[in-house]
């Protein structure tokens, strides 16, 4: 059997680019989250272009509409293994 290496990650993400993706994977447009979360679109924007913090409420309802753990928008480029345990 042949040896593989874990995949590196290549490209570093930010939370305002992990919501995009997300969003645009789903082939949602920005008024069409606003209506499922309750949302105005101009924050969205602000958030997608990391002008405003998520905060936890707001990965909360944003997680809900996209499927996902909020822990996939507040930390998208976490690494279990070079973080350390403080």
């Amino acid at each position: 059997m042949k040896d593989y290496r874990k995949a590196r990650k290549m490209v570093d993400v930010s939370v305002g680019e992990s919501v995009r993706i997300l969003r645009e994977l789903q082939e949602l447009s920005q008024n069409e989250l606003a209506e499922r979360t309750g949302i105005p679109q101009s924050t969205i924007s602000a958030i997608e272009n990391d002008r405003v913090n998520l905060g936890v409420e707001r990965a909360k309802i944003l997680a809900r509409a996209l499927k996902c753990h909020p822990a996939v928008l507040v930390f998208p480029g976490w690494d279990v293994h070079h973080e350390s345990a403080a």
